[in-house]
């Protein structure tokens, strides 16, 4: 299993510097929107993520150059499904499992390659605007979790 992360304090730094818009724009990866999602996670119940982490990362795109559109920055359904997938990993582990660990286990699961979602979803469909600005249920497969 690929190591992603080294410690919780850099899953951390990760979801704060999303939270306060200081994270450098390079580091907001794929692998990064999973740490700060189950760090946020941690703490908070699932449907208060879902309220919020919307806001969080329209805002942080905004500080990062990043305009959300119909056709770039926050994508609704990519974010609630992966709320949804985080969610789950993170129940499976005990409460006292690092944070870091849980984040590179997820990583090394179909969830740690960005293309998990066309699995469920045609590309037609998932990158729509209508994804993009609404939850648009999956057409091809349903989600598992």
């Amino acid at each position: 299993m690929p190591t992603i992360f080294t410690s919780d304090a850099a899953v951390e730094r990760i979801a704060r510097g999303l939270l306060d818009r200081s994270l450098p724009k390079i580091e907001w990866t794929h692998a990064a929107h999973f740490a700060a999602v189950l760090w946020l996670l941690r703490d908070c119940a699932e449907s208060d993520v879902i309220a919020r982490l919307p806001g969080w990362i329209r805002a942080y795109n905004e500080a990062s150059g990043v305009a959300n559109t119909d056709s770039s920055g926050y994508h609704e359904t990519i974010t609630l499904a992966s709320i949804r997938a985080a969610s789950t990993v993170l129940a499976a582990h005990s409460n006292v499992t690092p944070l870091h660990q849980i984040v590179n286990v997820l990583m090394a699961t179909e969830l740690g390659r960005s293309a998990w979602l066309l699995r469920h979803w045609s590309r037609e469909r998932l990158f729509s605007s209508e994804a993009r600005r609404h939850w648009l249920d999956p057409d091809l497969e349903p989600l598992p979790f």
